[in-house]
């Protein structure tokens, strides 16, 4: 069993391994540890001195994780930073080039001064005319209204109802808001109907999935 003497120097040694608040540095104090420490058989100084060292290396260890912790912590915290720039950035690059995509497909659309006037008009020269004014990716939705509406026939008039056209406008007048020759233009018909179904559903297809649940719109 170790002496009061040896665990005393063990002490003195661990704690200023440990940094210890309680450390001496006066001459005098390193002296009289030294001098117990020589009192202490070869064995235990061996003893001593590896608790020493061993912590010494714990507390080393312990600054080492907190720095490597604290390193971490900042290294995500800028990735984290630099990951939700780059997503706003490309967020507003989509919204650009979809800005612009839309532009350009309003600059390409025709309009119905872009079409002679003919005295009549075959169902193919009208979806033809619908193809080139209605956008790529709604035409299904909006030539599946026409073929419920008025099977393509630009003069279609409802006889209960008075409706009128490729639409069936009720009252059919309303499509003067696009040209005084509606009831003879089918390319007039067909930018009034693209008009009401963009202002009153946003979209044909939209216009499109409101006719499906409701055999109207």
């Amino acid at each position: 069993m170790a002496s009061a003497t040896a665990v005393t120097a063990v002490g003195s040694v661990v704690g200023v391994a440990s940094g210890s608040t309680a450390q001496n540095n006066d001459a005098e104090a390193t002296a009289a540890d030294s001098t117990l420490l020589a009192d202490i058989p070869a064995g235990q100084q061996a003893q001593v001195q590896t608790a020493s060292l061993t912590a010494q290396a714990n507390v080393q260890a312990i600054a080492a994780d907190t720095s490597a912790k604290k390193d971490a912590e900042e290294a995500a915290r800028k990735e984290a930073a630099k990951t939700a720039r780059d997503k706003k950035e490309a967020a507003e690059e989509a919204a650009r080039k979809a800005k612009a995509e839309a532009e350009a497909k309003a600059k390409a659309a025709k309009d119905p001064s872009d079409f002679p006037v003919a005295s009549s008009y075959t169902i193919a020269q009208i979806q033809s005319m619908a193809r080139q004014m209605v956008p790529s990716d709604q035409w299904t939705c909006f030539s599946n209204i026409v073929d419920h509406e008025s099977d393509w026939n630009y003069r279609a008039v409802n006889p209960s109802s008075g409706a009128y056209g490729l639409f069936q406008a009720l009252p059919g007048s309303k499509m003067s808001s696009v040209g005084d020759d509606w009831r003879t233009n089918p390319a007039t018909q067909i930018k009034w109907g693209l008009n009401y179904m963009d202002s009153r559903y946003g979209s044909p297809c939209e216009a499109w999935s409101f006719w499906q649940a409701n055999n109207w719109y």
